[in-house]
């Protein structure tokens, strides 16, 4: 799936997470580690995961929301737990909603390390759904 963030200078985009299932009941995306994503002590730095999660959530959310005739979503609250360091290789992170109600939703977040299957991260994420973007 291609990266709905390439033709588009956000902060996204910078970071190269690509998309690869977008729905309103999952969504999920994988990252290609390079140095630029470590911290000084050379692992994957704990924001890199953060936003992984964020992005992968907030996909899936604002997917749902459309479908209601909304908007879309943003985010409101991320925690992120670091389970395993990274240094290298793919990271994926899929997405499923635990609740999705009027205002808010809460999507859950694995993220694993493609070379071992290893459970590196989780998140839960909060999004508010939006009505309007006009009121941005």
């Amino acid at each position: 799936m291609e990266n709905p963030f390439e033709d588009r200078r956000t902060f996204v985009g910078y970071t190269g997470i690509e998309m690869t299932e977008i729905g309103p009941d999952c969504a999920a995306g994988r990252l290609v580690i390079t140095e630029d994503h470590h911290q000084p002590y050379g692992i994957v730095h704990g924001g890199v995961y953060c936003t992984l999660s964020e992005t992968v959530a907030s996909t899936g959310a604002a997917t749902w929301a459309q479908a209601q005739g909304m908007a879309g979503a943003v985010g409101l609250t991320n925690i992120t737990n670091f389970l395993k360091a990274t240094t290298s290789g793919t990271l994926h992170a899929v997405a499923t909603p635990v609740h999705r109600g009027r205002t808010q939703q809460i999507w859950n977040v694995e993220i694993t390390r493609e070379e071992d299957g290893r459970l590196v991260a989780q998140s839960q994420v909060r999004l508010q759904n939006v009505r309007d973007v006009s009121a941005f």
